[in-house]
């Protein structure tokens, strides 16, 4: 069945929350986040070359006069408008890709480029985020799924398994991890998602909608059938990043799920939906706050069947529609 071409352009209907610092980011520094902030999105289900979002917001920096000697803050405010476009991946997207996806296996040195090239030549499935005619095209979001089969040769892809498999010190786990990523790996969806900080929340469902539903349509659209078979996945696979408490007051470690800080909102309803999941400590850590003192960054890996992937789009609407 014939497609509309992708990401028709669509204005979302409420004003949506951009960060100038976060502009400044986009352009110079990897996407992090010090809590449960930032979000991404696209299409309400609608095919398109680019989905717009436009949005005001006031960013408050406090500075400290340095020649003043004071301890008073100073606060300057500045509005901004932001039109946010949902499109395709493009060779010219490489730098901005590149700075988004600079720490994704935290200090292991691999095949960066070679996994960015993979990202950019799939045009058919996954989106980036900029805002609309900027000049400068800072990248501001990337959402995609690779299948691990169709590229398991790739030198990245490799260096990927390879990771995982060092990092994953759970063993009763580690049986389950080699059977997707070797016997499964065809079935399997490797969902690489990376933004910028104070991204609006607004813009999360529609890109996840984009998401799916261009995989839907590649599963019938892509021009031969090991291409169409290749996005009928089975699994999802998402390697992403949370705060966990690293001890309690007695000076034990903890494992509640409450003491968890999730950088991204939404996966917290992957871990909801995920089959089975492990956490893992990164030797990169930014710098602490007073409320996260008592926090570290760790890398979590989720598996989450593709059948939970009508749940995940409900509930991801609901969180924001909850806010």
């Amino acid at each position: 069945m014939p497609r509309k071409p992708r990401r028709s352009g669509q204005l979302l209907p409420r004003p949506l929350a951009f960060s100038p610092f976060a502009r400044s980011v986009a352009r110079f520094a990897n996407a992090c986040s010090s809590k449960r902030i930032v979000s991404n999105s696209k299409s309400d289900g609608m095919p398109s070359s680019k989905l717009l979002a436009s949005g005001t917001s006031r960013h408050c920096l406090k500075e400290k006069d340095p020649e003043s000697g004071s301890s008073e803050e100073e606060i300057s405010e500045e509005v901004i408008q932001a039109d946010f476009a949902f499109f395709d991946p493009k060779p010219d997207d490489f730098h901005g890709v590149k700075i988004l996806l600079q720490s994704y296996l935290d200090d292991k040195e691999w095949d960066l480029s070679g996994f960015v090239d993979l990202i950019l030549a799939q045009t058919t499935v996954g989106s980036v985020v900029k805002i609309e005619d900027d000049e400068d095209e800072g990248l501001f979001a990337l959402l995609t799924a690779l299948n691990l089969g169709r590229y398991e040769e790739n030198k990245c892809i490799t260096e990927i398994k390879g990771y995982l498999l060092k990092v994953c010190e759970q063993k009763s786990f580690i049986g389950q991890l080699k059977r997707l990523l070797n016997e499964h790996a065809e079935h399997v969806g490797l969902m690489v998602s990376q933004r910028v900080m104070n991204l609006p929340p607004q813009l999360l469902p529609h890109l996840y909608d984009a998401l799916f539903d261009e995989i839907s349509w590649a599963t019938e659209d892509e021009p031969t059938e090991d291409l169409r078979k290749s996005f009928r996945f089975k699994y999802f696979l998402l390697i992403t990043r949370i705060y966990k408490i690293h001890q309690n007051k007695k000076g034990s470690t903890s494992s509640n799920d409450e003491d968890i800080i999730y950088v991204k909102p939404e996966d917290e309803l992957f871990y909801e939906l995920c089959s089975w999941s492990f956490t893992f400590p990164l030797h990169n850590q930014p710098p602490t706050t007073q409320e996260l003192k008592n926090y570290r960054l760790m890398g979590l890996v989720m598996v989450v069947e593709a059948d939970k992937v009508p749940v995940f789009r409900q509930k991801v609407r609901s969180l924001i529609d909850d806010s």
